[in-house]
């Protein structure tokens, strides 16, 4: 019944839900029962009520009162509920400490573990230096859980009282040179929140702490890599040697013809020191981890401190985080990309893996077509055209956005390889004639963008969009192309289709939108001003009454006004208008489009008029227009939108966040430092261990044969000891081959006359004692064997089980280290 009762209760709290016929009188009494099992029922309770929002505090005298339950599951219970009300109710937590305390010196190093995590967890300021103590005491436990429980405290109580630093860096600087693997990471962990500039600590752990690193647990190896990868940077400086690149000679040019001489160009090679090779040795078995953040901080630290062959094998692992899901996918994409902005290259025969699934979300499809765009240009021509082949397709979809961005994405191709520019601008005319605006907008900015790298070569490209331009309904489209023909206006007068186009939009001037009027006005200033530069006007003739002397003016001043009349009204009006010169066509043509836009509702429009005819107004000063109007346009540059990540640390939060995380990142965040300068790096002798290195044959043995066989001697002991108390040591020592007790007294004379040599004076007397020792143990053996066959001498069996147990503890003091005539491990 009590089996069943105990299952129930179980798999009632499993469930996490607390039962509504249960009132809180009755989970107080079961909080004040002495049964254990109702005690650890009502705590369930509480502790499903704390875990679903309902209010739990009024049982919190009852809590404490079991912190001293004998119980390990309701100590646990207890010790999670204290953690999380104590800073509501700090004075009765407080009561609960001297029993914390005392769990410190528990027998159970779980309980003491625990103990101490409770207490680290209790956020009230007051038990600061107590929790300092604890930890203290942790450090030295002879536990490793105590002391990784100790190494995680020491946050949390610095946290506490900032005070504590000194004497927690002391404590630090001992659990990062813990024997244990599981105490070092948390120990790191620890010293990366509260000194991370106190590089003097490492240097003496530096070497175990990189051995540690392939058995630490995932949280320990990230801690450990951004502290050795910071580390690294403040510590080893960048070393080159000068090489020369070998070049071979014909085997008739000298004497040594036909060998390869090293004559050739120099060239710098990097060398690396042999402790920052020990860390890339060991970074390489971590390129198998089960975690993602583990992989992208191995990546870091090849990126940052490694030669590019050492980046190449761990690109990829970090491309095949593309198979794990969508959010690991979306920072694993982020951290490609910052990879491939600076070693393309080692992407390149990932390639496929970057192409857009029908099942990506938009957060991943933008990363990949990004990275696509990236690797294009250092892609074989095969693989430039499977590319350029998604692009269009990806182009024909439904999806805006998609369809935008793959545009975008075609002209960074053709923008980053020149190569092939034509290839892309065909596949962006095709999509001139489509019917989405959205699309024919977009690949319109980008054929601007193209041909504006080399106009010359693109005429042609012109006139094909001048074609569209009355099927286009886009006025961004429109637009762009009115743009275009403004530009190549003055490239070829033979071929100027200007004049005509403009003469051909001025008709519907009216009815267009006001961005194409603006391109309107804007290519009609500049038809002009090219009319004006290859058609300057004459300078007129210099009048002989200009210079005609002062005297002479200042007489025809008083003259009468009749008599000037006569000489203005001479001649006839014909002969003047056939002095006065003809204006052409342009000329009519932009007085004409300054008259309608003159009368335009848009006021921007009106006012760029203005400025357009004041600047053209005297034909003969065209310098201040030129400048304006037909500056050389700078060649746009579509960079990659994570070109502004590039320079953030990988695998931090701020470079997934990006530009949203402020000026200086999120709260954390750190730059990599520079590299230290030759000459100011700290000695190497700082990084050799205190202890020498163990150089017996059990130091050359590794873990696992040194279980095995430390095993195979317990188990064979314990055969022996058996056999002897049975009376079958002889037999016994034949099946599992041990040494008889002979052998062994015959070994304690070896070291007892040993010990004589050595300036031990050993009587005659003891010395025939031992011998009649052995006499009488020989007799006593043959004896035994006598009367185990005929069962008598019941007291002869008992003095040599006796005997026999006496020798065993003796073998297994032989055993030990350091004894004489031990074998060891």
């Amino acid at each position: 019944m009590e089996a069943a009762q105990s299952a129930a209760l179980t798999r009632g709290s499993s469930t996490g839900l607390v039962s509504r016929n249960h009132s809180t009188s009755q989970i107080k009494k079961l909080l004040e029962s002495r049964n254990d099992r109702e005690v650890l029922d009502g705590m369930r309770k509480v502790i499903a009520l704390m875990y679903s929002s309902e209010p739990s505090l009024p049982f919190f005298s009852y809590v404490v009162k079991n912190v001293a339950n004998t119980n390990i599951e309701v100590k646990k219970l207890v010790y999670i509920y204290l953690v999380h009300h104590a800073e509501t109710e700090p004075d009765l937590a407080l009561l609960s400490i001297n029993t914390i305390q005392k769990s410190l010196t528990d027998q159970n190093p779980q309980v003491r573990a625990m103990a101490l995590r409770t207490m680290s967890g209790i956020r009230v300021p007051v038990i600061s230096q107590i929790v300092s103590l604890a930890i203290k005491r942790g450090c030295g436990d002879m536990s490793p859980h105590v002391r990784k429980a100790a190494a995680l405290a020491i946050p949390k109580c610095y946290r506490l009282d900032p005070n504590t630093l000194p004497q927690l860096v002391g404590y630090l600087s001992t659990l990062l040179g813990d024997t244990q693997y599981f105490v070092a990471g948390p120990a790191v962990a620890a010293f990366l929140e509260i000194c991370p500039d106190r590089i003097d600590l490492i240097h003496k752990h530096y070497r175990s702490l990189v051995k540690k690193l392939v058995d630490m647990d995932e949280w320990g190896q990230l801690a450990t890599l951004r502290l050795l990868t910071f580390y690294a940077r403040k510590c080893f400086p960048r070393k080159t040697q000068k090489m020369k690149s070998a070049v071979s000679r014909g085997f008739y040019d000298d004497e040594q013809g036909g060998e390869t001489q090293g004559d050739g160009e120099e060239y710098e090679m990097p060398v690396i020191d042999p402790d920052l090779e020990l860390l890339f040795r060991s970074c390489r078995l971590l390129l198998h981890n089960r975690n993602s953040a583990v992989i992208v901080s191995v990546v870091r630290c090849f990126l940052y401190l490694a030669p590019p062959e050492y980046l190449a094998a761990a690109v990829g692992p970090l491309v095949a985080l593309l198979r794990s899901p969508q959010d690991i996918q979306h920072i694993a994409l982020y951290n490609i990309v910052v990879v491939s902005l600076k070693h393309p290259k080692s992407f390149t025969k990932y390639v496929s893996h970057f192409f857009v699934h029908a099942s990506d979300p938009p957060h991943i499809w933008r990363l990949k077509l990004e990275v696509l765009t990236i690797l294009f240009p250092h892609c074989g021509s095969h693989i430039k055209g499977v590319i350029i082949n998604e692009l269009e397709h990806f182009s024909n979809g439904a999806d805006e956005d998609l369809v935008r961005e793959s545009v975008r994405a075609l002209g960074r191709c053709a923008q980053n390889d020149p190569s092939t520019a034509k290839y892309c601008l065909v596949v962006l005319l095709r999509q001139i004639t489509s019917l989405d605006e959205t699309l024919v907008s977009e690949t319109l900015t980008v054929i601007r963008h193209l041909i504006q790298q080399d106009p010359a070569s693109h005429e042609r490209t012109v006139l094909q969009l001048v074609k569209h331009l009355g099927s286009s309904s886009s006025p961004e489209a429109r637009a762009t192309i009115i743009w275009l023909v403004g530009e190549f206006a003055g490239v070829d007068p033979k071929r100027n289709i200007a004049p005509d186009v403009l003469r051909i939009l001025v008709q519907k001037f009216a009815d267009e939108p006001e961005p194409v009027k603006q391109q309107i006005v804007l290519l009609g200033a500049k038809v002009y001003l090219h009319h004006l530069l290859r058609n300057p006007p004459k300078q007129p003739a210099e009048d002989p009454s200009v210079s005609e002397p002062k005297t002479n003016r200042e007489h025809n001043e008083w003259a009468d006004d009749a008599a000037k009349e006569p000489e203005v009204n001479e001649g006839n009006e014909e002969d003047q208008r056939k002095e006065e010169p003809k204006e052409d066509q342009i000329t009519l043509l932009w007085r004409y489009i300054l008259l309608l836009a003159r009368y335009d509702s848009s006021y921007d429009l009106r006012d760029r008029a203005r400025m357009l005819k004041a600047l053209l107004a005297n034909p003969s000063s065209t310098e201040l227009a030129n400048l304006i109007l037909l500056a050389p346009k700078p060649v746009p540059h579509a960079p990659s939108p994570s070109e502004t990540r590039k320079d953030l640390l990988l695998g931090s939060s701020t470079l997934i966040v990006g530009p949203d995380a402020g000026p200086f990142g999120l709260s954390g965040y750190h730059d990599l430092p520079d590299w230290v300068e030759l000459g100011q790096e700290p000695d190497s002798s700082l990084r050799e261990s205190e202890t020498k290195p163990d150089l017996t044959e059990r130091a050359t043995m590794t873990a696992g044969e040194k279980l095995d066989r430390a095993l195979m001697e317990h188990e064979s002991s314990v055969a022996a000891m058996k056999r002897q108390q049975n009376g079958h040591a002889r037999a016994g020592a034949s099946a599992a081959k041990t040494k008889t007790l002979d052998q062994w007294l015959e070994e304690e004379s070896e070291t007892e006359e040993e010990e004589t040599e050595s300036g031990e004076e050993v009587t005659d007397s003891e010395e025939e004692e031992t011998e009649e020792e052995t006499d009488d143990d020989d007799e006593e053996e043959d004896e035994e064997e006598e009367e185990d066959e005929e069962d008598e001498g019941d007291e002869e069996d008992e003095e040599s089980a006796s005997d026999d147990q006496q020798e065993a503890q003796q073998l297994l003091s032989h055993d030990e280290p350091g004894a004489p005539g031990s074998r060891g491990f």
